[in-house]
C-alpha cells in the first residue's frame, strides 16, 4: 500500500546551491525528482539554509541563489508544482508533487525585515528564527546569551501571524521556544524528536511537547539516527518509538514526518533516501492502523494548516 508523503524539510537547496547537482536523478541528493516519485512523496518542503559564517552580503546572494535553484526545480519538471499559499494544498492532482519553500535561520535577514515580504513574496510557508546559533532574531541551541526572542524575532512573529506563516520551534534555544509560544499564533516543529526517548538537546521535553500539544502544533519526527538513539545507528522501530512517545502523551493528531534528507550524514538502513518513504509506511501499519498512519504521512498535517 503506498501512502501519500509530506515532509517538512530537506536540505536539498543547499547542496545544490554548493554544487552542480542534477536535481532529476543525481544519487548526490536524498531528495531528488526521481526519488520524490518512488516515495510517493505528494508534498516536499524545501528548506532555506545559509552557512552563518558567510559575510552579511554572501548571506543574502545565498539565499537568492537557493530560491533561483527551487524555481529551477520547479519549472524544469511539469509535475512539481510550487505550493505558495495554503489553500494550493487543495489543488494538487494524483500524480503531482507539490513544493514549498520554508527559512531555516534568518541570519541572512541580518535585522531587515524587508527581506521578510520579499520571502513571503517567493511563497515562504514557515520561518525558523535560527539554527542553532544566535543571531539578529533569537538564540539557538548553541547560545550562551539568554535572550530567548528578541524584539526583531517578535516583528517576524506579528507579521507571521499575520499572514498565517507557521513559527517553527525547531533549533531553538529553550527561553526562544517559550517566547514562540507565548506570541506565535501558527506553530510547527518541522524536524524534532522526543527527549524522554533521546536525550539529545535537539529533541522536545515532555513538557514542551505537552505545550504543542495545547496549541494545537504539528511535530514532525525527524530521521537522525542522532536524534533517535544518540548514536550514529537506529532503526525504524527506534523512530517510532519517537510516535509512539508523543501518542502517548495525547499528540497523536498532530505527529507528521520532517525527515532531514540532504542535511544528516547518517540515515537509517531502508530509510536512506525520499524514494524510500514507503518503508517507514509499512513498517507503521504493523503497529498503528491506516488511518493513524495516513494521519502521520500527511493528513495530520493539512488537518492544522493555518487558515
Amino acid at each position: 500500500m503506498a501512502i501519500p508523503i509530506i515532509d517538512l524539510h530537506c536540505d536539498a537547496l543547499l547542496h545544490l546551491y554548493e554544487g552542480n547537482t542534477n536535481f532529476t536523478s543525481s544519487s548526490r541528493l536524498d531528495v531528488n525528482y526521481e526519488r520524490l516519485q518512488a516515495g510517493h512523496v505528494m508534498a516536499q518542503a524545501f528548506a532555506i539554509f545559509i552557512d552563518p559564517t558567510l559575510s552579511p552580503e554572501a548571506k543574502i546572494q545565498a539565499a537568492y541563489q537557493q530560491v533561483q535553484h527551487f524555481q529551477q526545480i520547479i519549472t524544469q519538471h511539469p509535475l512539481m508544482v510550487h505550493l505558495k499559499t495554503w489553500d494550493d494544498f487543495d489543488k494538487l492532482k494524483p500524480g503531482q508533487i507539490g513544493a514549498f519553500l520554508t527559512i531555516e535561520g534568518v541570519d541572512f535577514f541580518a535585522g531587515d525585515l524587508s527581506f521578510w515580504h520579499q520571502f513571503y513574496q517567493f511563497g515562504v510557508l514557515s520561518i525558523g528564527l535560527t539554527w542553532n546559533n544566535p543571531n539578529e532574531a533569537a538564540d539557538g541551541l548553541h547560545s550562551k546569551l539568554r535572550r530567548g526572542v528578541t524584539a526583531f524575532g517578535r516583528d517576524i512573529i506579528q507579521l507571521n501571524n499575520t499572514h498565517k506563516i507557521f513559527t517553527d520551534v525547531t533549533h531553538l534555544h529553550e527561553q526562544s521556544f517559550w517566547d514562540v509560544m507565548e506570541q506565535a499564533d501558527y506553530v510547527i516543529a518541522s524536524h524534532s524528536n522526543a527527549t524522554s526517548v533521546c536525550q539529545h538537546e535537539r529533541n522536545l521535553t515532555d513538557e514542551q511537547i505537552r505545550a504543542m500539544i495545547a496549541k494545537n502544533a504539528p511535530m514532525h519526527v525527524v530521521y537522525f539516527p542522532e536524534f533517535i538513539t544518540g548514536s550514529k545507528e537506529a532503526s525504524m522501530t527506534d523512530l517510532i518509538k519517537h510516535i509512539d512517545h508523543i501518542c502517548g502523551l495525547g499528540g497523536k493528531h498532530l505527529i507528521g514526518l520532517g525527515s532531514d534528507f540532504d542535511g544528516i550524514n547518517a540515515k537509517i538502513p531502508g530509510l536512506e533516501h525520499a524514494g524510500m518513504h514507503q518503508n517507514l509506511v509499512n513498517e507503521l501499519l504493523k503497529h498503528y492502523s491506516e488511518a493513524d498512519v495516513r494521519g502521520f504521512c500527511y493528513q495530520n498535517f493539512l488537518n492544522h494548516l493555518p487558515r
